[in-house]
Formats: structure tokens, sequence, C-alpha cells
């Protein structure tokens, strides 16, 4: 157990000291700041009125308000919960094979599967650290903008759903890990993370009837952030979510027990 924990450490702080980290922070800082711009944008169209592209965007958002606003919230942290993670756990898997360092760990007196667990904590709670701070600097961002229609209960309504919603997406991550370590490379989980942000749309938009049945689509369902004009997720979607994300964690430890790491 304590070498188990002493793993955890190591993964928390190079986490912690690496560049990554503050780099994905200050994206999702951005993301947040520039929604709540939008939002600027979408009350005050004079704002903007010599930037086609930027009222463009803005007059997708419908009405200013928080009922807008926070479902905006709440949808974007969906999309950035499939790419944020995706990229903090390419990036925690990934980086033992590009700095060569893989050998190195494997030698230690530490189990594999204590290690690979430790990846796989830092990588989920990584991700969920990124969402919340986007959530609350939107809400924040939107104070600031001064939206009409705050209540405390659609802060409460919509802060569950995103919590929630966040949670079912980033048990995900693991099939992310498998190919990371599988490829031993960024580039093909990453191609991997955008195939499965495009499909997901067709899936949800365009052949909805399977949606319950394809793992990144689920969370939406479940959520109810897909809308009212997609099918509920049943039992066996619930099912299929579950075992996507243990049959990637099974395969990263699999593949980190028997692979040649040569």
């Amino acid at each position: 157990m304590n070498r188990h924990f002493t793993a955890l450490y190591i993964e928390y702080f190079k986490a912690l000291r690496s560049k990554m980290f503050w780099i994905t922070i200050i994206f999702f800082l951005f993301i947040a700041v520039m929604m709540g711009f939008l939002m600027l944008v979408s009350k005050h169209p004079e704002i903007a009125e010599n930037s086609a592209i930027i009222s463009t965007k803005a007059s997708f958002i419908g009405k200013a308000d928080w009922q807008s606003y926070l479902e905006l919230l709440v949808q974007m942290g969906m999309i950035l919960g499939v790419i944020g993670s995706g990229i903090v756990t390419v990036w925690i898997f990934g980086r033992e094979y590009s700095d060569r360092t893989i050998k190195d760990i494997l030698v230690l007196p530490v189990s594999r599967f204590s290690i690979l667990s430790s990846k796989f904590i830092i990588a989920f709670f990584w991700s969920l650290l990124l969402l919340i701070i986007m959530f609350l600097t939107g809400i924040l961002a939107g104070l600031i903008v001064s939206l009409d229609g705050w209540t405390k209960e659609l802060f409460t309504q919509n802060f569950v759903v995103f919590i929630k919603s966040s949670l079912l997406t980033l048990i995900l991550l693991s099939p992310v890990a498998l190919i990371t370590c599988m490829s031993r490379s960024y580039l093909l989980p990453v191609g991997f993370i955008i195939l499965i942000m495009i499909v997901t749309q067709f899936v949800i938009m365009g052949f909805n009837a399977i949606s319950p049945y394809f793992p990144w689509a689920i969370p939406a369902l479940i959520t109810g952030v897909a809308g009212p004009g997609n099918p509920e997720a049943n039992i066996l979607s619930k099912i299929i979510l579950c075992f996507t994300s243990l049959l990637g964690f099974a395969g990263t430890a699999v593949w980190w027990r028997y692979a040649d790491q040569h």
C-alpha cells in the first residue's frame, strides 16, 4: 500500500511541476472567458458590428440569459471533457515513451499496476479540475456580463448536470490510454480523440437511433444534454458505458503487464 501511495505521489508531482498542467489550465480559463465574451456580444451586438465572424458565432447562442448560458457551459463541458481528458491522458501515458523513461519506471520496486492506477487517478482528477475551473470561471464571466435570469435553483440544477456529465465522460479516458500505450506515441491517440468527436456528433445528430449504444454519446443521453429529440439511455447503455471504461483499463493493464516495452 505504501508503494502505491509513493507511485501516486510521484505522478502527482510530475503533473504539478510540468508545463502541460499550467498550459491546460490557461486554455480552459481562456475558453470560459471567450464564452462569457460571446454572451456579452449576444447581449450587445454593437460591440462586434465590424466583425462578421464574432457576430455569427454569437448569433448561435440565442437569448443572452443565464438559462442559455448555463446550458452552453454544460455542453462545452462535455466537449472539452472528451478533448481535455484525452489530451491529458495522452500526455500522462505518452510522455514515458517520448522521453524514453518507460524502461526506467518499470524497473522500480513498485508494481506495474500501482504505476498504472496512479496514472489513471491523476488523469481523472486533473481532467475534472480543468472542467470545474472552466465552469466556475464561466459563472464569474456571466456575472461580470450581468446576464438576466439568475436563480440559485437554476445554478444548482445545471451544476449537478455538469458534474454528472463530466464524471460520465471522464470514465471514458481509459481507451485513450490503451491506444497511447499500444502506439507508443502521441499522433494515433490524438487522431482517435478527433475521430471520436466527429463520430459522436454524427451519431447524435444523424443516427440517434444508435446513440444509446455508442459509448461517447451515452453521457449526453443519461444527463439529458443531448436534448428532448434523442432517445433515452437504457440499462444496456449504462452497461456499455461501464464495459468500455473497464475494457480500456483492463486492456492497458494487460499491455503494461505483458507487452515488450523495449
